[in-house]
């Protein structure tokens, strides 16, 4: 037994239900079915086909190559916007009280949230996955079964990363601002589009002359994107991908106990983090 006087299986049942409505919800408005898969796809195929005389990656991959596992993540973070967005609007309908008074308390919204929404993101990226390998643009291997398992993870962490803003907030508007300040900046920094530079703690490196602004400031962009958790995330889901591929002389590659380590430490860290903010914050009680 628990605090709230539920068994934990029945707070498990509680929040199953809360993620199957989750799947109900989104398969229903199949506007956000399509849109969650095609709008990755035609990005995909657009700057893939427009920069693909412009860009040179370590390892020899085109952009349409270099930019896929950034399409991935797309499909992920959009789907964690409007997974976790839901919260805000089943406040405004009053659902959302009727649960936090029940019994089955504040985690099986949590655990239901997370899981229903990352499901979702699971499994149109990987809709899209099998739609690259219809068309050839890349080949399953052997690191599928941990190319699953990466995506998984990474939508935990996004769906989690959207109940910590969501969970405040009093308006869809006020949502929509701070993930699109916050979660995109992440995203184009985490090396999906364009390669993460090689960085140095002394400062940049000057082959002839002092340094300039621009160095400076490239230096500064090559800190924060080394310092973003999902930049790891990208590049293993890049090495999953693309086994055969050569990172070595790229400016940034840690070993893939790196990237596993700090995506999982990150996940464990914003899952931790909605937690203790469902749990200290009464006003979503209150809020309509």
């Amino acid at each position: 037994m628990t605090d709230s006087g539920m068994t934990t299986s029945a707070r498990m049942g509680a929040a199953w239900m809360l993620a199957r409505r989750e799947w109900t919800r989104f398969f229903r408005q199949r506007n956000r079915v399509t849109a969650a898969i095609v709008q990755p796809l035609l990005f995909w195929l657009l700057f893939g086909t427009g920069l693909r005389g412009s860009f040179e990656s370590a390892g020899g991959e085109s952009f349409s190559q270099f930019f896929l596992p950034g399409t991935i993540g797309l499909i992920v973070l959009f789907t964690a916007i409007f997974a976790t967005i839901s919260v805000i609007e089943d406040r405004r309908e009053g659902f959302m009280q009727s649960v936090l008074v029940s019994p089955a308390g504040r985690f099986p919204v949590l655990v239901g949230k997370v899981l229903g929404g990352a499901a979702i993101a699971w499994a149109q990226a990987l809709i899209f996955l099998l739609l690259v390998y219809l068309v050839g643009a890349a080949s399953i291997a052997w690191t599928f079964p941990w190319l699953l398992l990466l995506l998984a993870i990474i939508a935990i962490a996004m769906c989690a990363l959207g109940m910590i803003v969501a969970w405040p907030m009093e308006s869809t508007q006020g949502f929509h601002a701070i993930m699109m300040l916050g979660l995109m900046p992440m995203w184009l920094l985490a090396g999906t589009f364009f390669p993460i530079p090689a960085w140095s703690l002394s400062g940049p490196v000057i082959e002839s002359g002092a340094a300039t602004m621009g160095d400076w400031g490239g230096w500064v962009l090559a800190g924060i994107m080394q310092l973003n958790p999902l930049s790891y995330s990208m590049l293993e889901l890049r090495r999953l991908l693309n086994p055969t591929l050569d990172l070595s002389s790229a400016g940034f590659a840690p070993s893939s106990t790196t990237c596993w380590t700090v995506t999982v430490i990150a996940t464990i860290v914003v899952v931790v983090i909605a937690w203790r903010l469902m749990r200290g914050s009464r006003k979503a009680d209150t809020m309509v």
